[in-house]
C-alpha cells in the first residue's frame, strides 16, 4: 500500500511533462571495472574512447561519461592518463558531445586522492558520488569547501545518488549549505555491480524523496537498462547508458557496441515524443 501512495504522488508531480522537452542522452562506454574480456568493443586507450565518442555522437548521445585507464587498463585517477583522453576525445567530437570526466574511486582511491585529480584536471564537467565525498557530518567542512570551489569556477558538477537514502542526504546537505546553488543535475544509479538482474530501487523510490527542483538523470544494470530508460523519459528525466553498466540489447543479446545502445534508447525516446538534446542542452541542465 506505501509503495502505490508512493508511486501516485511522483505521477501527480510528473503528470505535467512536456514531451517537447528534449532528453539529454549520455554514454558511459567503459567505467571502472569492465575488460575486453567482457566485450571487445570496451573502450580502454584514448583512440578507442575517441572512436567510441563519435559513434555515440552520430547515434545521438549528447555527453559522455568519461573513465581513463591505465597502461594495465585498470581504472585510474592519474592525470597523466586522463588528459591524453580528454584531449583525444575533445578533438574527435568538437562541439558535439560534452565531456564529463568522473572522480570515482571504484573501492580503490581515498577522497584526497579525487579532490587531487580534480585540482589538476581542472575539468569542465565533473561527476561526484556525493557519499564518496562527504560521508558524514564530520566531512562537512572540508566537501563545503571543494564544491563551492568547483561552483565558483565554473564547473558543471553533476551528483551521483546511489540509493533513495542518498536522495535524502543530497537533500539535508543542500539544506545544510554544504552543496552551493539551490538546484542541480542527478544521476540515480539503479542496482550494483555484481547484482545481475536481480531487483533493485524503482526510480519512484529516488523521485519521492527529490524535494528540489532538481534536474535528473538515471542509469540502470543490466537489462533493467532499457525499462528504465522508457520511464525516464516518460517521467521528464533524462539517460545515461553504455557499457559501464550493461552490455545487453532487451532480447538478451550483446549490444554490438555502445553506440548500439545509445541508438536504442534514441528509438525509445522518440516514442513517448522526446528528441535528443546536444551539447548545449547538456550544459543547460547544470
Amino acid at each position: 500500500m506505501g509503495v502505490e501512495h508512493r508511486t501516485s504522488n511522483v505521477q501527480r508531480s510528473t503528470s505535467n511533462v512536456n514531451s517537447a522537452v528534449p532528453i539529454l542522452i549520455a554514454v558511459a562506454p567503459n567505467g571502472a571495472r569492465r575488460t575486453k574480456k567482457d566485450h571487445p568493443e570496451l573502450p580502454l586507450t584514448p583512440y578507442e574512447l575517441a572512436r567510441t565518442a563519435v559513434a555515440c555522437a552520430e547515434a545521438g548521445a549528447g555527453m559522455i561519461h568519461l573513465h581513463a585507464r591505465d597502461s594495465m587498463g585498470k581504472h585510474t585517477l592519474d592525470s597523466d592518463y586522463y588528459l591524453p583522453a580528454i584531449r583525444e576525445v575533445e578533438v574527435a567530437v568538437g562541439d558535439k558531445m560534452l565531456i564529463q570526466v568522473t572522480s570515482e574511486a571504484a573501492g580503490v582511491f581515498k577522497t584526497t586522492e579525487q579532490i587531487d585529480l580534480v585540482k589538476q584536471l581542472a575539468p569542465h564537467c565533473l561527476s561526484c558520488g556525493l557519499r564518496e565525498f562527504v560521508k558524514g557530518r564530520e566531512g562537512f567542512e572540508r566537501a563545503e569547501k571543494f564544491f563551492f570551489q568547483l561552483h565558483k569556477a565554473g564547473t558543471l558538477v553533476q551528483y551521483i545518488l546511489y540509493s533513495p537514502e542518498d536522495v535524502e542526504w543530497y537533500e539535508q546537505l543542500c539544506e545544510e549549505g554544504v552543496l552551493p546553488g539551490k538546484n542541480h543535475f542527478l544521476l540515480f544509479v539503479l542496482g550494483r555491480y555484481g547484482e545481475g538482474d536481480r531487483p533493485f530501487y524503482n526510480l519512484h523510490d529516488y523521485l519521492e524523496p527529490l524535494k528540489r527542483n532538481s534536474r535528473w538523470m538515471v542509469c540502470a544494470f543490466g537489462k533493467n537498462e532499457h525499462s528504465v530508460m522508457k520511464q525516464a523519459a516518460e517521467l521528464g528525466g533524462h539517460a545515461r547508458v553504455g557499457f559501464e553498466n550493461n552490455l545487453w540489447l532487451p532480447d538478451g543479446s550483446l549490444a554490438k557496441d555502445n553506440a548500439d545502445l545509445v541508438a536504442l534508447t534514441v528509438k525509445m525516446a522518440r516514442f513517448t515524443g522526446r528528441l535528443p538534446g546536444d551539447k548545449a542542452f547538456a550544459e543547460s541542465l547544470f
